[in-house]
């Protein structure tokens, strides 16, 4: 398990923008992480004092930034920028009042040099709460 500070050392997101808490488990292939942050009322990502269910996009997102900076370990991580979302079905209006742990597993679907490509879910207490794929472009040198 990675904590925090170890996930913060690999992505561009700092601070309370960076969503995720821990790294369950990975491989080359997934990520499972875990977030207790979306009950805080000082959350980047709320507005008129809510956190709704769109933002586990932002969630997905993230988890493979997370993702692209563990596999990156052995070199530099290329910076990407979010490009696409599809099929994403969200459960829920709002997460902001569920108590426990947000849990998500994103998986490669595709990649390229330029590109890469994953699928997400989002769950709450064993219940889905989003769903979706993700396309990154990235940044190359």
């Amino acid at each position: 398990m990675l904590d925090r500070e170890q996930i913060l050392r690999r992505v561009p997101h700092q601070g309370a923008m960076c969503l995720w808490d821990e790294v369950v488990a990975w491989t080359p292939q997934d990520i499972h992480l875990r977030a207790f942050n979306h009950r805080d009322p000082a959350h980047p990502l709320r507005s008129a004092g809510r956190l709704r269910a769109l933002h586990l996009c932002e969630y997905g997102a993230q988890a493979m930034a997370v993702h692209g900076g563990l596999r990156a370990t052995a070199g530099a991580v290329t910076p990407g920028v979010l490009v696409a979302l599809r099929d994403v079905q969200l459960q829920v209006a709002r997460i902001d009042d569920l108590p426990g742990a947000l849990e998500a597993v994103a998986q490669v679907l595709a990649e390229s040099p330029g590109s890469q490509q994953y699928a997400f879910r989002i769950s709450h207490a064993g219940v889905l709460l989003a769903e979706g794929r993700a396309a990154v472009m990235l940044q190359l040198p």
